[in-house]
């Protein structure tokens, strides 16, 4: 079994090195599917193993976005400056491979300490709440910055900012942020992995099973929850930096702090695949980016529509998702031993 693990493993890994050389045209999709795989991971870390369903974790991948471009200008330009002109204007701002290259050493770092300062604060204050008052405060909260954004004339405010532009000497830019994004999915992934296989993995199942009987129990619960919350802060800020360089150009509203796209689908790449595993977040985030760019190039002008009936399809047929659904029609399959007389039983009784 732990042979077969390894070989699976060891596909994937080849398959994500090599997909931009075997699929050139489709870089940034596939960059844009590693990237929702982390969005995933982080999600499930909170709203599936620890119970709290939360929707502002769109905000540290807001925070993250700016912060990362917000270095790669101010390390060697005046940022004011910079976003009066919209990276144009009199003064001509380019940046040398070696500019850029120090702007993304310092920038990414930058983006998830400051993601994880956020909510580290933002926890601090709301983890204390629960349910639907939780789930209503973290939707706030990421409505909440992007007026903020929206309104901040020093980073651009309603008309954004322009992204530095890649130098010729990074090369592709598209298979660049490629495998940035790759290598922080596997590494979301190898962290969340070994989380789940702690203590911190049970304390956080103790919570969403029964927070009041975990307290009493002795757990520092919110305690827990913040540290749950900064460890997907800090992948979330990186994958922002890397977004916004993939995207080109950061809108407040649409790119940064955009709840109504990429905080909705998080929640629906984990129901999904199914809440509460290790791999239903990888495999729902992976059938969701196919559809979404299924829906973006044959039904175009109808895409949200058809991204909204997917999601009421799911929440009714598929309420514990593609993994949940495998694990109930296969149980055998997912290591779960019948016996026999039990199974004839449920048969006869269901007849």
């Amino acid at each position: 079994m732990m042979a077969r693990r390894l070989v699976g493993y060891a596909a994937i890994l080849a398959i994500g090195v090599l997909a931009p050389f075997l699929f050139p045209n489709y870089q940034s999709q596939m960059a844009e599917l590693w990237l929702f795989i982390v969005f995933a991971l982080t999600w499930d870390l909170l709203g599936g193993q620890m119970g709290y369903n939360s929707f502002g974790n769109v905000v540290f991948i807001g925070v993250g976005m700016y912060v990362c471009a917000l270095t790669q200008v101010g390390l060697f330009y005046s940022i004011a400056d910079y976003n009066a002109a919209k990276g144009g204007g009199q003064t001509v701002f380019t940046f040398d491979t070696v500019q850029y290259l120090e702007g993304l050493a310092v920038g990414l770092p930058l983006a998830a300490v400051s993601a994880g300062i956020v909510a580290a604060i933002l926890g601090s204050a709301v983890l204390g709440m629960r349910g639907h008052y939780f789930a209503i405060c973290t939707l706030g909260l990421g409505v909440a910055a992007g007026q903020i954004a929206n309104g901040w004339h020093w980073i651009g405010a309603g008309s954004g900012m322009v992204v530095p532009n890649a130098p010729p000497g990074i090369g592709d830019a598209s298979r660049f942020y490629y495998y940035f994004a790759f290598v922080l999915a596997v590494l979301a992934f190898i962290t969340v992995s070994w989380l789940y296989s702690t203590r911190f993995g049970l304390a956080i199942n103790a919570i969403r099973d029964n927070e009041d009987k975990a307290e009493a129990m002795g757990l520092p619960t919110t305690r827990i929850k913040v540290t749950a919350w900064v460890v997907s802060a800090l992948f979330l800020g990186v994958a922002g930096g890397i977004l916004g360089n993939l995207k080109r150009f950061i809108d407040p509203i649409e790119v940064a702090f955009a709840g109504a796209s990429f905080g909705v689908w998080m929640v629906l790449m984990v129901i999904l695949g199914g809440k509460g595993t290790l791999w239903g977040p990888v495999i729902g985030a992976i059938v969701f980016q196919f559809l979404k760019e299924f829906f973006w190039t044959y039904l175009l002008g109808w895409q949200r529509v058809a991204l909204g009936a997917m999601i009421v399809l799911i929440v009714v047929f598929f309420p514990q998702g593609i993994l949940g659904f495998l694990r109930q029609r296969f149980p055998e399959r997912f290591g779960h031993r019948i016996d026999p007389a039990i199974g004839r039983r449920a048969g006869e009784a269901a007849e």
